[in-house]
């Protein structure tokens, strides 16, 4: 595939993913898929990424990413993003606050024969913590 084409896939799974489709990641990652995210140990095969999008969807029903930057080469593309919710739902036992969400991230996604095949991410997820209250932020009271 080339460069254009490896770009493209990613476009297609962060649109499946905004559209709360997780059916995407059956259809455009491979079966062996593995998930390299330190946040999130515990989601590292293609069912396990579907759970977890499965419950961002719903503690953060209106959860939608942007792609902000794209570089390929070969069979990798890395990604800049940021993601923009509403904290409606409970999420790792804190209860809905009613809070806007906008945290940043990267992602590095290994392609093999058109189909996401590895992803490591990372996300800034003590900003995201510190927006929701559940750890104070830098001159906030504990």
């Amino acid at each position: 595939m080339s460069t254009e084409d490896n770009k493209a896939l990613i476009r297609r799974i962060v649109d499946g993913l905004n559209q709360k489709n997780v059916a995407v990641i059956d259809e455009l990652c491979t079966p062996d898929f593995v998930s390299h995210d330190p946040a999130n140990p515990q989601v590292r095969s293609r069912e396990d990424y579907k759970q977890w999008c499965t419950g961002m969807f719903a503690a953060f029903p209106d959860l939608y990413f942007s792609l902000e930057d794209m570089l390929t080469e070969e069979d990798k593309v890395a990604y800049r993003y940021t993601l923009r919710a509403t904290h409606s739902g409970s999420w790792r036992g804190a209860p809905p606050t009613g809070k806007s969400i906008t945290v940043t991230g990267t992602s590095i996604t290994r392609i093999t024969d058109g189909k996401s095949a590895e992803l490591w991410s990372n996300t800034d997820a003590l900003g995201l913590l510190q927006q929701l209250g559940v750890v104070p932020a830098p001159g906030q009271a504990s």
